[in-house]
């Protein structure tokens, strides 16, 4: 599906400015972004949000990291130490919808750019944040202070605990889930926010705790230890609850496999040559196999490995909850991710490469956004932006001359 222009995306004409770093907070302005709204985001004069270093890989003397989370976007690089740069961040939040940031508490108003100072210029604004521990307008931890990334959020907010061998060490998530879902959960809250301001004119502020959106991704091992007193561990690769749910070695590989309601296990133990384990009444309901969980992976297992993943496609597929366990390599050779438009080639000014990232997953069948404009190059935009808020060429010369800009 291609992509739309940008004046027929959801959020044209909403005005964001991003002062996100590292991941959580620009990860934010990212999904905004490719959902049409206006980003600019404001760095440091210092080099930038200091991800624009984290490679290798690097393109141009830009790193793959910082490349993928900071698309459609403007750049300005403004000094925030001067009064006259604090001046340009409050002439683009009169007329911003939302402004996202993720400093440590307290860092913007020691800038003197509080969101209570920064909402009387602009009473309808949606100030938003995404920090470790959450914002104490919200709810003050004991943890505020504390710096944190990703795998902070991970170990603290549980994932660490329940995932891993079973019995054994906790094991970090591969991919930034610290990062990504506290930004995703801030999107829907900005969002909701927006509406609100939309309908009353009054805007607010929105926060979610890194901390906070982990816990909320492991819901499960709440109610599990408020209903049974027990402290749920790391659950190797099946489920406590169903079964079989979970991964299966392949002789060649692995997949996954789920059959929590019962016609699966039937049509499963049929393909499999086995169909008496289908009426056998230590397998017959969920609750049974879940019980017998150690003889129902067994069982599966010893089928599994005695064919090749490709074998397993053919006769799992369509049939049963089933995938394969796919490496990047599979992914950019699926059918499914090309169809899905996932993943989106951009180049770098200064790279001969022409780099791959990942699309937004999110799909409309009228305002279809995406990846619509490459990187910014660190205040490659600083004349529109300065332009667009009102001030004319002379006062830009003026700004960049005395090192407020680059």
């Amino acid at each position: 599906m291609a992509v739309s222009t940008r004046e027929n995306l959801p959020l044209h004409g909403v005005k964001v400015v991003d002062f996100g770093q590292y991941i959580a907070g620009p990860a934010v302005a990212m999904i905004l972004g490719d959902l049409g709204a206006d980003v600019t985001k404001v760095e440091n004069p210092n080099g930038g949000d200091d991800t624009r270093g984290w490679g290798p890989p690097f393109a141009a003397g830009e790193a793959a990291y910082y490349l993928c989370a900071n698309r459609n976007k403007k750049s300005i690089s403004i000094d925030l130490k001067t009064e006259a740069g604090k001046a340009i961040v409050r002439r683009l939040v009169e007329e911003a919808d939302v402004l996202v940031e993720n400093f440590r508490a307290g860092t913007m108003e020691g800038l003197g750019l509080s969101y209570e100072s920064l909402a009387e210029l602009n009473p309808r604004l949606v100030y938003a944040t995404v920090r470790g521990f959450g914002d104490p307008r919200t709810g003050t931890s004991p943890y505020a202070e504390w710096p944190a990334f990703d795998v902070v959020a991970q170990a603290m907010g549980g994932i660490m605990g329940i995932t891993g061998p079973e019995r054994g060490q906790p094991l970090k998530v591969g991919p930034g889930v610290g990062d990504i879902v506290p930004a995703m959960l801030l999107t829907v809250g900005i969002l909701a926010a927006v509406r609100h301001a939309e309908r009353t004119g009054e805007g607010q502020f929105v926060d979610v705790a890194m901390y906070d959106a982990v816990l909320a991704l492991c819901e499960r091992m709440i109610h599990q230890h408020s209903y049974t007193g027990e402290v749920p561990g790391p659950e190797g690769n099946a489920h406590p609850l169903l079964c079989p749910f979970g991964m299966f070695a392949a002789s060649d590989g692995w997949i996954s496999i789920a059959c929590p309601y019962d016609h699966f296990w039937h049509t499963l133990t049929e393909i499999m040559g086995r169909p008496e384990l289908g009426t056998d009444p230590r397998f017959l309901e969920n609750a049974d196999r879940s019980t017998h969980s150690d003889e129902v992976i067994a069982i599966v297992s010893e089928w599994t490995r005695q064919h090749s993943k490709a074998e397993l496609i053919e006769l799992l597929g369509g049939k049963v909850p089933f995938g394969p366990v796919n490496t990047v390599a599979d992914i950019v050779a699926d059918p499914h991710v090309d169809s899905r438009n996932m993943l989106a080639q951009v180049a770098h000014p200064g790279s001969e490469r022409i780099g791959t990232i990942a699309n937004t997953p999110i799909h409309m069948s009228k305002t279809q956004g995406g990846v619509h404009r490459r990187t910014a190059i660190l205040s490659e935009d600083a004349d529109d932006v300065l332009a667009d808020a009102g001030y004319g060429a002379a006062e830009i010369t003026r700004l960049r001359e005395a090192g407020v800009i680059i």
